[in-house]
This record gives structure tokens, C-alpha cells and sequence, in this order.
């Protein structure tokens, strides 16, 4: 890529002086854990590259609606359970131990090579930026974890595709009015310093505010919100806007993607969705798993079976697309189900069933999916995983393929509504 190239012939002229300045560059003296300077070689071999995204020469933006870029979409992966992994216990330690603290492998150019060459055109990468931020009042970022997030975004900016950059699975957003104050303070300090850090990124890479801003452990945690709170969902995302559209460098140009209240596909949720007026380079984000029994229940009651021609299991989908077309496409604000996925229930030919008529259905609305890769293959929990990033490979090529169909050829999918029904046992045709 051209910043490569750039950083490349910038660093041919540094000299023995600056060379010893990225020794020390990447220590973090607002946090008083010794964690992070001691092991900072750990995957944050960004040094050149991090001068350039800073005060380098802009790449070069086009300046086109955000209608126009998510038409280049098609459909996208995540990152999952890696940079946005951590906890508490774990603040201020090494970028590797941060990394891998939730069970995935560290993550390697490889692996992003790969999920591209499998027709990915958008990556997802989720970032927990509270175990590497110093306390306030300047939440300074850790210069470690910063180079390493870049890192990883490079990973996929080089392979020319879409890169969705977040706030994941953070605790300080709650969205109340009492605690509106100090999480707006945080939300403008970080945006901030991750702006201006990659302040000459092109349009290919994407600011998303928030992951699903609600208020946990509550009755209305993943209800869709009340009034109040998704107010207060719209008040930060405001925030955030206003505050990246302040910096220099592309950051004028810059998409952004905002979520309504918990990113809920609910109606009520995003019917209270505000978007800002007069920025034409804004994609709201919405989450959807569904039909819930079957895409991401852990009940015993749920179901490991997914029929087209069962209105009962295509209704939600359908929807939430008349919904986001209503409420959004046709008044000119794009969107991206920045999440969605079907657990695993030895079930791959129904979900490739399921993944088939989902995006399809999506695509004829405009809207682009990104699929929730967490890594979990095993065990009781959600077991998202989709690519192996061990052996490279995707695990379930029957998905892979129903997913390659629905975003390059046009599904009929009155056709599969009206089908034969298909039963499956153990993963074949019975």
C-alpha cells in the first residue's frame, strides 16, 4: 500500500536519534502498571508506520456520501474476542496477554490474508481500550496497545478492504443521565487520541462510536431501551461525532458509524435513532441475531432447525429490513448489521440455509452483514466460530459458500420460501 511505501522512505532517512526516540515510544508513564514496559515487544512492532499515521502525509479521501461507500460492501468478519478481550484483573498488562486473555491465538497478518481471499470485503475489529488507558482526567491510551491496534488494522488496510475500528466491551458508557456527564468526557478524550492516531487513514477505515451502549444488569438491559436512555445513546453519539469532525487530518471525511440503544434491531430502538444533520458520511449500526431461538438462544428450548418456508423463522428477518429501509435507506442514511451470526447446533446446513436467505434478504435493502466471530468452537457457551485461525481454514465451508452466493449472485428467495422443505439429519439430506 501507499503508506507502506511512504513510511518505508521516511524511515530510510531517520536518523540514529529518532531510531532510539521509538525505542522509547512505546512505554505509557500515565499508567502506573509496569506491565506494559516490560513487555512491549509483544506484537507492537509498529515504529515508522506509527509516526506516519500521525503526522505523515494524508492518504487520500474521496469525498463521497456514505450511501455511495457502503454500496462498495458486500459482506464482512470479525475479530472477535481478541483486542476487545480482557478485564479488570488484567489493566495495564502486556498487549499479548491482553490479546489472547479470552483463549484466541495472537492475531497474524495470515489469518486476515486469508479471510479476504475467502471474498471478505469488511473487517471488524474490536478494541477494549480500558485495560491500556491511564485514569482521568486524560485516559491516556498506552502507546503499546495503540501500536498494536494499528497493527492489526494495517493487516487488513494492506489487503485493501473495509476496516470497522470500535470501542468494545467497554463498562464506563452507561447511558444515564446522572452518568452522561463523566462518560462523555471519556468518550470525547479517547476518540480523540485514536482520531488523531490515524488521523490520515483513507475511507477505508471506519470509526464506529459505540458497541451496544446500554444499561447492564437491568430489566431494560437488551429490551430496547426506554426514552431516557436511548436519548442518552443519541446525546454520545453526538459526542463522538462532533468530536472526530473536529480533528485534522481525514477526520472531516472520515464515516462514522453510530448504534442506537444497545444496537437493537428493535423498532422502538431504532425508530429513536437520531442522526446527525448535515454529514452525509454517517452509517448507523444495528445488531441482529435472529430469530433468536435459533440464531442465539442458550435455552432448552432452542431450535437447531431453520426453514425458509416457515414464516415463523423469516418474519423478524424481513422485518428488520422493511424497518431499516423505512426509517433509514430511504432517507438517505446507510446501514451495516454490524453483527449477526447463528450459534453453532451441529446444524451447518441449516444455518447455511438460514446465513443465505439473511443476507440476501438484507442486499435487497442495501444493507451489508458482518458476521460475530468469537473464536468458540467447543464447549456450552457461544460458539460463534466461523474461521480457524489456527489451520487458516473456515470451518463450515457449507455457510462460507451459501454466504459467497448471497452477496455475489441474486437469490430468488420467493423461490425458497416456496421450496420443498428440506430436512437435515446430521448435516445431510435425509
Amino acid at each position: 500500500m501507499k503508506k507502506q511505501l511512504k513510511t518505508k522512505i521516511l524511515a530510510a532517512f531517520m536518523s540514529i536519534a529518532m531510531l532510539a526516540a521509538f525505542a522509547t515510544g512505546c512505554t505509557d508513564s500515565s499508567n502506573n502498571s509496569s506491565a506494559d514496559n516490560s513487555t512491549t515487544s509483544d506484537n507492537s512492532s509498529v515504529t515508522s508506520e506509527d509516526t506516519n499515521s500521525q503526522t505523515g502525509t494524508p492518504e487520500a479521501i474521496r469525498d463521497i456520501s456514505s450511501m455511495e461507500l457502503v454500496k462498495e460492501m458486500k459482506v464482512g468478519w470479525i475479530l472477535g474476542n481478541t483486542l476487545d478481550g480482557g478485564g479488570k484483573h488484567l489493566k495495564g498488562a502486556s498487549v499479548q496477554s491482553l490479546e489472547t486473555a479470552w483463549g484466541n491465538p495472537v492475531t497474524t497478518k495470515e489469518m486476515i490474508d486469508a479471510v479476504v481471499a475467502a471474498g471478505f470485503n469488511i473487517i471488524r475489529i474490536p478494541v477494549t481500550w480500558d485495560w491500556s488507558t491511564g485514569e482521568a482526567p486524560d485516559y491516556k491510551i498506552s502507546d503499546a496497545w495503540m501500536n498494536r491496534v494499528q497493527e492489526v488494522v494495517d493487516y487488513a488496510i494492506d489487503n485493501d478492504v473495509f476496516v470497522i475500528l470500535n470501542i468494545h466491551h467497554e463498562t464506563w458508557h452507561y447511558p444515564t443521565e446522572d452518568n452522561y456527564e463523566a462518560a462523555s468526557d471519556r468518550l470525547k478524550k479517547i476518540w480523540t487520541q485514536i482520531g488523531n492516531h490515524f488521523k490520515n487513514y483513507d475511507e477505508k477505515l471506519i470509526f464506529e462510536g459505540m458497541n451496544e451502549p446500554r444499561v447492564i444488569g437491568t430489566s431494560e438491559e437488551w429490551n430496547g431501551g426506554s426514552p431516557a436512555t436511548r436519548e442518552i445513546v443519541n446525546k454520545l453519539n453526538f459526542d463522538f461525532v462532533e468530536t472526530i469532525r473536529s480533528l485534522d487530518g481525514n477526520n472531516k471525511l472520515r464515516h462514522l458509524m453510530i448504534p442506537g440503544y444497545a444496537a437493537s434491531s428493535s423498532t422502538a430502538a431504532l425508530k429513536d435513532i437520531k442522526v446527525p444533520e448535515n454529514d452525509d458520511k454517517i452509517i448507523v449500526s444495528v445488531h441482529a441475531y435472529t430469530p433468536y431461538n435459533f440464531a442465539l438462544s442458550q435455552e432448552a428450548s432452542a431450535s437447531s432447525k431453520w426453514f425458509a418456508q416457515n414464516k415463523g423463522h423469516t418474519n423478524e428477518i424481513d422485518r428488520i429490513a422493511e424497518d431499516i429501509k423505512t426509517l433509514f435507506i430511504d432517507k438517505g442514511t446507510p446501514v451495516i448489521i454490524g453483527e449477526f451470526g447463528a450459534v453453532n447446533r451441529n446444524n451447518e446446513l441449516y444455518r447455511a440455509d438460514w446465513v443465505k436467505y439473511y443476507i440476501a434478504r438484507m442486499k435487497q435493502v442495501g444493507v451489508p452483514c458482518v458476521w460475530w466471530d468469537n473464536g468458540a468452537f467447543n464447549g456450552g457457551g457461544e460458539n460463534f466460530g466461523f474461521f480457524d485461525r489456527n489451520s487458516l481454514t473456515f470451518r463450515y465451508p457449507k455457510i462460507l459458500e451459501a454466504m459467497m452466493t448471497a452477496v455475489n449472485t441474486d437469490v430468488d428467495l420467493e423461490e425458497m420460501r416456496t421450496a420443498p422443505l428440506q430436512i437435515y439429519d446430521n448435516d445431510k439430506a435425509a
